[in-house]
């Protein structure tokens, strides 16, 4: 990916070395979350971080922290990702006569408090709907390569693009709606529901590609096979046969692998927000 001129955006807000007195609170809820949420990346606060009322949003403590040559590349390389997704944003929501709010990007180390609750880097990067903020422990991408089998800069931009793509939904009423079922319908449903949502982010993080290759001519040869593979190994049913040995679909909350290369495709392929109507879509 051709970044290192790109733009640096002026909405990343950096926390690494705060950290929050007492922790999780909670007791075995919270290391139930911690279990709903292994799977690592795509996670939507709205449904698994359901704390925020029983967590007192304590004063953070700030140490000193000294980020390594490697990490304070990564939050370069962050910070022109999030600058091409405002980029591509503001684009699209103009010529629909709308006007993009940009989200802020937290850079956190170990644990953040955000307005979704209590999170830590285990449950890797999250959008939460409540604050407009994109969370991410850069460490989360050594676990992309070497747990995951996912190398590549633009795969590390694949996830910022998905966890942006959930923002524009947050704005566009989205989210909200889909919250708006829980406790209306089954659990199997409302899963669905969640499937929908998360592979809508993915086609919306194929839409910034396609603008980011147009456009700005970033996509380099065997980028976005490296989105593509991120996407397939991040899938509801690899996770799935990986952690347990077993492939349950009703339990499925972000789509199985050959869901979320083709819903990413899609956005990549069209270049247009039009196409990743997954809520309306017979067949994913």
């Amino acid at each position: 990916m051709r970044w290192q001129t790109g733009r640096r955006s002026d909405n990343v807000e950096d926390r690494r070395g705060s950290r929050i007195p007492g922790g999780m609170k909670g007791g075995g809820i919270g290391i139930l979350l911690l279990a709903l949420v292994a799977m690592y990346f795509g996670v939507d606060p709205a449904l698994i971080l359901n704390v925020g009322d029983a967590l007192q949003q304590p004063a953070s403590e700030s140490s000193t922290y000294r980020p390594s040559d490697e990490e304070r590349e990564l939050a370069d390389f962050v910070s022109v990702v999030l600058a091409d997704t405002e980029d591509t944003w503001n684009q699209v929501f103009a010529a629909a006569n709308r006007s993009y709010a940009e989200p802020k990007l937290v850079l956190f180390s170990g644990s953040v408090q955000s307005a979704c609750g209590f999170a830590q880097a285990a449950m890797g990067p999250f959008y939460c709907p409540a604050d407009s903020r994109v969370y991410i422990d850069l460490s989360f991408y050594r676990d992309l390569k070497a747990d995951l089998g996912s190398p590549g800069d633009f795969a590390q931009a694949y996830v910022i693009a998905h966890e942006v793509g959930h923002h524009v939904q947050n704005l566009l009423g989205i989210s909200d709606k889909v919250a708006a079922q829980r406790g209306r319908v089954s659990d199997v449903d409302y899963n669905r529901l969640s499937v929908r949502l998360e592979l809508q982010a993915d086609c919306l993080a194929g839409v910034w590609a396609s603008h980011a290759d147009r456009m700005r001519r970033v996509v380099e040869p065997g980028d976005i096979d490296e989105a593509l593979n991120a996407a397939s190994n991040i899938g509801d049913d690899r996770l799935q046969r990986r952690s347990q040995g077993r492939v349950v679909p009703d339990s499925f909350t972000h789509g199985s692998s050959a869901q979320r290369v083709s819903w990413f495709r899609r956005g990549f392929e069209s270049g247009e927000i039009g196409s990743c109507d997954t809520f309306g879509a017979k067949a994913l």
